[in-house]
């Protein structure tokens, strides 16, 4: 159903199971109310992670809801890698919800959450303005909770710098792509500034977004989510002090989002609009496996067959000293037909960003003094794999098959085993 007037209303801000010790809503359970309500889409914004998005694709799209991929992510004050404590009573840290315009924008949505953890992490994984600059192309933004950057700098009564903030994000995602978020749960605080986000909204030309910062499904489980908060925070249910959500944090129906935000109607209106700009597909099944970056200009099978044209001239020399000092290994005819046999096997199944990936991190091994076995298993009956150094067993004296390795009737995926200590 939809709303009073047959209204239609996405929720673009959602925490699912996923958001640890935070999120009460199971993504079944969401897809199940979306379905009801007859909502075309919903997101899930999960804090800091993107863990929900393979479930919550399938499951949506099973379900017959466009799935809106997004996340709520954690932005650094200043540079991500500071680690200057928070003004007092406040987190070093804002929060900003990012929504998947499309593939490339996913793409960067995972870059941004890899960087967070890796180079921002300060009790969450943080990225700050100039990672999202670099990484934000395909990315929807809204301004975010009361923890954001722009209402944070309204709640301290600041609108010069909620209007510069807000003018940073335009300049980062685009005009069109960066809205204000309102939500009211009936917090004061909420309430306090949500003219002024309107009169930012008038005043920047910058559309505006209603979104209900969903942490569980039904009203009643609000006292589950009370006591998960209660787990998260080391707090128990009976200590007033306690961190605690307001109670309309549930996934509302549109005509209760609506009705709630019927004196900016525009901001309803607009989570169909977005949800209309999202499209991003994910491919599932069949294989899937890590691209390795080439030098500009190249394929990766180019620059795979180079490297391993490279290594087969440095083996070359060693089996010149091996026959001068009278080694019975085959002829360089021999070695050159088995070569080219391998590597058309090897790039007509697809896997040349494979052998790449291992002869990497295997010579950073053996540049750094890390102790490489020799080799085992099938892949030591490869010689692109003795090649490029991966492993150091010849296979031709020996009589080592590459077939048992890699051939086309083989149906699981090939691994080469390495010993490192």
């Amino acid at each position: 159903m939809t709303g009073d007037a047959g209204r239609s209303f996405v929720h673009l801000h959602n925490h699912t199971q996923y958001s640890l010790l935070d999120g009460a809503s199971r993504i079944e359970e969401i897809l199940d109310r979306a379905v009801r309500y007859g909502m075309p889409a919903v997101a899930i914004t999960d804090h800091g992670n993107l863990f929900g998005v393979p479930r919550f694709y399938q499951k949506a799209v099973d379900s017959g809801v466009k799935p809106i991929l997004g996340c709520e992510v954690y932005v650094a004050p200043g540079d991500r890698r500071d680690q200057t404590p928070g003004p007092a009573g406040k987190a070093p840290y804002h929060h900003l919800t990012l929504l998947a315009e499309d593939r490339a924008g996913y793409g960067n949505l995972m870059r941004l959450v890899s960087i967070g953890y890796l180079e921002g992490f300060y009790y969450r994984p943080r990225i700050d303005k100039e990672t999202l600059a670099r990484h934000g192309r395909g990315l929807i933004g809204l301004s975010g909770c009361l923890s954001g950057e722009i209402p944070r700098h309204l709640q301290d009564g600041r609108m010069d710098l909620a209007l510069r903030s807000a003018g940073e994000y335009v300049d980062i995602l685009g005009r069109e792509n960066f809205f204000l978020e309102l939500q009211d749960h009936g917090i004061p605080e909420q309430r306090r500034i949500f003219s002024d986000t309107v009169e930012m909204g008038r005043r920047l030309d910058l559309p505006l977004a209603a979104t209900n910062d969903c942490h569980f499904v039904d009203p009643g489980d609000h006292f589950a989510h009370d006591v998960l908060i209660c787990i998260q925070t080391g707090k128990t249910v009976n200590d007033p002090a306690r961190m605690t959500y307001a109670p309309g944090h549930h996934f509302r129906p549109p005509e209760e989002m609506w009705r709630i935000f019927a004196g900016v109607p525009e901001a309803a209106a607009n989570t169909v609009r977005i949800a209309d700009r999202c499209h991003c597909t994910l491919e599932s099944g069949g294989r899937h496996l890590p691209r390795f970056d080439v030098p500009a200009g190249m394929t990766v099978e180019d620059y795979f067959r180079q490297v391993v044209e490279a290594g087969y001239r440095s083996r070359e020399r060693q089996w010149e000293e091996q026959r001068r000092g009278g080694a019975a290994i085959p002829g360089p005819e021999v070695y050159r037909r088995r070569l080219s046999e391998e590597i058309d096997m090897i790039c007509r199944m697809g896997f040349p960003g494979y052998f790449l990936i291992v002869w990497d991190f295997v010579r950073f091994a053996r540049e750094n003094g890390i102790p490489v076995g020799p080799g085992r298993g099938s892949a030591a009956g490869s010689l692109v794999a003795y090649c490029l150094q991966i492993t150091d067993i010849d296979p031709l004296p020996y009589g080592l098959l590459f077939e048992r390795f890699l051939n086309p009737e083989r149906v699981t995926l090939p691994d080469i085993d390495i010993d490192f200590c």
